[in-house]
């Protein structure tokens, strides 16, 4: 069982708070995370099947555009919630395209935001659970924090592809 933490301990440890997850496999893949105190998308670069480190392209979202994001998970989580009370199915779910007006609109909207630019920091992150949090998907974020740090230096002739 993954261990989980009160957000005065995640701060403390310099974890960060995620707005969005626009995708999970094994772990985040993509979405929009704090890293340095301001909001990031952040997207995976390299997934290490040995489940060494795994790699991110991060770059810098505005304000704007992170506000836009969160209101776009906002119609998300609703929806995830009333799915969780059994009081809708999957066939409702926002990202389906016709479901949800405004989702459709912040689709277009935020879709060139996305693309990861030229010159994107790579990072590493750690995840840790939030304690006391009982939804997996809520309106202020999912319910997990990342860590972001440099990605360790290789040692050669221990680990690298010699191609």
């Amino acid at each position: 069982m993954a261990e989980i933490w009160g957000e005065e301990q995640l701060i403390a440890d310099g974890f960060e708070r995620v707005y969005a997850e626009s995708e999970w496999y094994d772990g985040p893949w993509a979405g929009l995370a704090d890293i340095d105190g301001k909001p990031h998308y952040f997207e995976m670069h390299v997934f290490d099947h040995s489940h060494e480190v795994d790699e991110y392209q991060v770059w810098p979202a505005s304000e704007a555009v992170a506000e836009l994001e969160r209101e776009q998970w906002a119609i998300y989580a609703r929806w995830y919630e009333r799915r969780e009370a059994g009081e809708v199915g999957q066939e409702s779910h926002p990202g389906h395209g016709g479901v949800d007006a405004r989702y459709d609109e912040l689709e277009l909207l935020l879709a060139p935001h996305r693309l990861a630019p030229d010159g994107a920091r790579r990072l590493v992150c750690e995840l840790r659970f939030v304690a006391g949090v009982d939804v997996r998907y809520r309106v202020e974020g999912p319910d997990y924090w990342l860590r972001w740090r440099p990605r360790p230096p290789l040692i050669m002739g221990c680990c690298v592809d010699n191609q």
